[in-house]
């Protein structure tokens, strides 16, 4: 019987074992697409304690005391911070076959080199002895960075955001670059119309652009493009159920524009209509510049009405959703790539229902110019667990290129979740090995190896456009 967590954790053969620890584990960590906090990078914060850096955010961990019978005040609430921690000690134990179960005893294991099993009894230990190297040289946000050799990190942040923190951390001379990424969500949410008036508002105050008609909105928006990519942006992204690709002209566009400037609501129609009038004019700003563009497509948000009242977004109440993307995104793809304006792009699904539909779309989009233009994104959220990478690697090997996949990231908001990339590069090599033991694949460790590296870093490196550092 193998031990639980041991150095060839998910690694069940030696040819797995000698792809993980000579080719994937050496390699640096880019982390492309995260919600971390540059001004707590910007600061170098020092966390008080291990519920603040492992618990504050995490709503994967919500969920999951919920889900045990846990009240929300130890979960988003006021509780000591001490009682949530053991509230989650408590939880651990019942999270067996959930990622969750792996993620914590490898971050124990990796920045605090604690390995004994967390639950009530060795809560009390694990608690002070966090706590104690939290406090110690080393232990800041930046050092916890540094311990995970992360070499890149790419952060979430809306147009209207100043960057400041980006730029103090530039500034800094730290070796972690961290970069800002495009994500102008709130420009498209245009069901109620005080909340978008209020997003222009404040658009207006940022960009200088008196926002009258649909025109001065695409300047401004062009205006906060522009400053991003001064401050070392390279990537957008959007959080989406689904691409918009409805038929549309400039004048539906501004007809639209004047009724939510007038404060009056539009239909599912009109809303559709601008919103594809507006992502259609992003993709052609992420073209000009050459940036990447990002799609996280397929959840369904905020389904408890009461509870986002309560504690608003991204508090653990999301789902995966089964909205129809394949007409969509196929139109929304051509109309750029027939005007010769479609950039690199990544495409990320969350409901496994359909993967082949996106590992196929994106071959339809991949015109040679450069080695994976088109992206299928790695496995995300609800699917960020062995079978879903395994679904992924295998469905992208089957019916795509996986040597030019970009490979893993953490999607997280919290900075002990770099081990996930261990995880996948530990799912990865196995894959692999277990192909070349069945004969499937030929005994050439040197290729293969070399192939991990490129999923695991290279291709990363490569894919995307970084500004040097200064």
């Amino acid at each position: 019987m193998k031990a639980f967590l041991d150095e060839n954790f998910l690694l069940h053969s030696p040819l797995a074992e000698r792809l993980y620890h000579d080719y994937a584990q050496p390699l640096p960590i880019i982390d492309y697409h995260n919600h971390l906090s540059p001004a707590l990078m910007a600061e170098d914060h020092r966390f008080a304690n291990i519920t603040k850096a492992w618990l504050d955010g995490d709503h994967y961990k919500w969920r999951a005391m919920r889900t045990h019978g846990v009240e929300e005040q130890f979960c988003t609430g006021d509780a000591p911070d001490e009682q949530k921690f053991r509230m989650w000690a408590g939880t651990v134990p019942y999270t067996l076959r959930n990622p969750l179960y792996h993620w914590t005893h490898l971050e124990l294991q990796r920045y605090f080199n604690i390995h004994e099993l967390l639950n009530p009894n060795t809560a009390n230990n694990i608690w002070h002895q966090c706590n104690e190297q939290l406090q110690t040289p080393g232990s800041t946000v930046r050092g916890l960075l540094e311990r995970m050799q992360v070499e890149i990190v790419c952060t979430t942040d809306d147009p209207v955001d100043s960057l400041e923190h980006h730029r103090a951390i530039r500034e800094s001379g730290w070796r972690v670059n961290v970069y800002p990424a495009f994500r102008p969500d709130r420009a498209l949410q245009v069901e109620d119309p005080v909340r978008f008036n209020n997003y222009l508002a404040q658009m207006e105050a940022v960009s200088g652009v008196d926002i009258s008609g649909v025109g001065d909105f695409l300047e401004a928006i062009r205006s906060r493009h522009d400053y991003f990519a001064e401050q070392g942006c390279c990537i957008s992204d959007h959080g989406l159920e689904h691409i918009f690709s409805e038929a549309f002209t400039v004048g539906d566009a501004d007809r639209v524009f004047d009724k939510l400037r007038a404060g009056q609501p539009v239909d599912a129609t009109e809303a559709g209509v601008f919103k594809s009038f507006l992502l259609q004019y992003l993709a052609e700003l992420n073209w000009e510049k050459g940036w990447v563009q990002q799609f996280h497509l397929g959840s369904f948000r905020n389904n408890n009405s009461r509870k986002m009242r309560e504690l608003g977004p991204d508090t653990g109440w999301d789902s995966i959703g089964d909205a129809r993307q394949g007409r969509a995104l196929g139109r929304f793809l051509d109309r750029l790539d027939v005007q010769g304006k479609l950039t690199k792009t990544i495409l990320y699904n969350l409901n496994p229902s359909d993967n082949a539909l996106f590992a196929t779309m994106t071959g339809d989009f991949n015109d040679g110019s450069v080695a994976g233009k088109i992206q299928w994104g790695s496995a995300w959220w609800f699917l960020d667990q062995q079978d879903g990478m395994r679904d992924q690697i295998n469905i992208l090997s089957r019916m795509g290129l996986l040597s030019h996949f970009v490979g893993m990231l953490t999607d997280s908001r919290s900075f002990l979740s770099f081990p996930r990339h261990e995880y996948f590069r530990r799912i990865l090599c196995s894959h692999f090995a277990e192909d070349i033991n069945r004969g499937e694949l030929p005994h050439d460790i040197e290729w293969i190896g070399k192939i991990i590296q490129d999923i695991c870093y290279h291709n990363t490196r490569n894919y995307f456009p970084w500004p040097e550092k200064p």
